[in-house]
């Protein structure tokens, strides 16, 4: 079981195609669309979302994401009418973006707060460095021995898309690591992305924590093995 999503959006239409972008990252998570009115017109419709809430009640959560103001309010009537469960999180995020960042996190076994806070921050940029000169030697040693790095070349054709990021993003997602793939958060679907990496673009990776060891070789076997894409 993991965490479900519900997709709240004015447009049937526009809810089943973030349903259907969200299921190539993550086959395992019920996403259920709850768009358009009952007579399939714009809008918003009670009955959907409390009928998607019910259908997503997997054990572990859902989490609610929606797309315009009214359909936030839709969302949490819906809320109020079922009393209120904890196990629902209704989450103040971009829909699109916030439903990959989510259902990714969801796939790898997260938590709903968890899932929730992932759709959350999905656009947020990564915290700025730290000036080094605000580091103690004694600190800035201890971190560059538990640092693991390494150079890799991506080999498939359509480099670090939304499938290879979201593949790296929910496995790393589950490890006590912090590791970035070019100055991106590698645990972030949404910041892989940004990257941009083509066939043939180099991959600096670096990792701090009591899984950065693993977390880079699992990089280095999935860019290796071109994602299975080859």
């Amino acid at each position: 079981m993991s965490v479900a999503l519900v997709i709240v959006s004015h447009s049937a239409q526009l809810a089943a195609g973030v349903v259907e972008l969200a299921a190539q990252m993550a086959p395992d998570v019920v996403l259920i669309a709850a768009g358009g009115m009952d007579d399939g017109g714009i809008g918003t419709s009670l009955e959907k979302v409390m009928s998607a809430l019910g259908l997503a009640d997997t054990g572990d959560g859902a989490v609610v994401l929606t797309d315009l103001g009214s359909a936030v309010m839709t969302a949490e009537a819906a809320w109020e009418f079922l009393g209120s469960p904890e196990t629902v999180l209704l989450a103040n995020a971009p829909l699109v973006e916030g439903s990959i960042a989510a259902a990714v996190t969801a796939q790898s076994g997260a938590s709903l707060a968890a899932v929730c806070s992932a759709a959350e921050t999905a656009l947020q940029a990564p915290a700025a460095a730290p000036d080094p000169g605000e580091n103690t030697p004694a600190a800035v040693t201890e971190q560059a021995e538990d640092s693991v790095t390494a150079v890799l070349t991506l080999i498939n054709p359509m480099g670090l898309h939304a499938r290879p990021a979201a593949v790296l993003a929910g496995v790393l997602g589950a490890m006590d690591v912090e590791i970035e793939i070019n100055g991106a958060d590698a645990q972030s679907v949404m910041m892989l992305m940004t990257l941009g990496a083509a066939q043939g673009d180099e991959l600096q990776v670096s990792a701090t924590g009591p899984d950065a060891k693993r977390a880079v070789e699992l990089v280095r076997t999935e860019v290796a093995a071109g994602f299975g894409e080859l």
